[in-house]
């Protein structure tokens, strides 16, 4: 396959490609932010991702992923959201963990490993965080919900998935228990791009809104 092809850095611009194109517009200051490198570095990558023919980039309007781009990206995405699910449930890996280990295990995954892993796991539908995982013809459903940044005050939710990739931001929505399945209400919005308060339980939380967007949420 073609992504066999590509370095892991190459594999990871395009899964995050993907990701940013159902929620938002991938403009590669937004790309950079996300993967945590400059903004030169990933002008350059996203340069060579369009000479591979994998993405197109328009100025101020962001990247895009051709139709072979797509292809390998949800083969990556699948491969990274099936170990998730494999580490989680069967080894028991801690929640915020699992993302960080998952991407360190797609880049090594053949085809074939990919698929007996997917029927060793049932072919589950979703990961533990929450999100799709693309079919082995890279289809698979879009999330039904929005960010939580912009529910309305008062609205009682129920968490559909996270989207958050860093542990250390995984690690603190695990430690309020913010987690897919949990029911939160939006107490508060405090102004001038504040943080929401936040009823979890029976405990206030307080988020801020450049992490309530990783949130997905659907009204109860």
């Amino acid at each position: 396959m073609f992504s066999q092809h590509l370095s892991e850095s190459m594999e990871m611009y395009l899964k995050a490609i993907l990701e940013m194109n159902d929620r938002e517009t991938a403009t590669v200051g937004r790309l950079a932010e996300r993967l945590g490198v400059t903004p030169v570095s990933a002008n350059e990558m996203v340069r060579r991702l369009g000479e591979h023919g994998l993405s197109k980039h328009i100025p101020y309007k962001g990247v895009s992923l051709t139709e072979k781009g797509r292809e390998v990206a949800c083969n990556v995405m699948r491969r990274q959201r099936l170990w998730e699910v494999f580490l989680y449930d069967h080894l028991k890996i801690e929640w915020s963990k699992i993302y960080e280990l998952a991407c360190a295990l797609e880049h090594a995954t053949a085809p074939e490993v990919t698929e007996a892993l997917a029927a060793f796991l049932g072919d589950p539908k979703t990961c533990p965080r929450g999100n799709p995982i693309p079919a082995a013809d890279g289809s698979f459903a879009p999330l039904d919900g929005s960010p939580l940044n912009v529910v309305a005050v008062g609205s009682a939710l129920r968490v559909v998935a996270v989207n958050a990739t860093e542990t250390d931001l995984l690690k603190y929505l695990q430690e309020r228990n913010i987690l897919p399945g949990s029911e939160i209400k939006v107490l508060e919005a405090a102004p001038l791009q504040g943080p929401l308060t936040l009823k979890v339980g029976e405990k206030e939380v307080a988020l801020g809104l450049s992490l309530a967007e990783f949130i997905i949420v659907k009204g109860k």
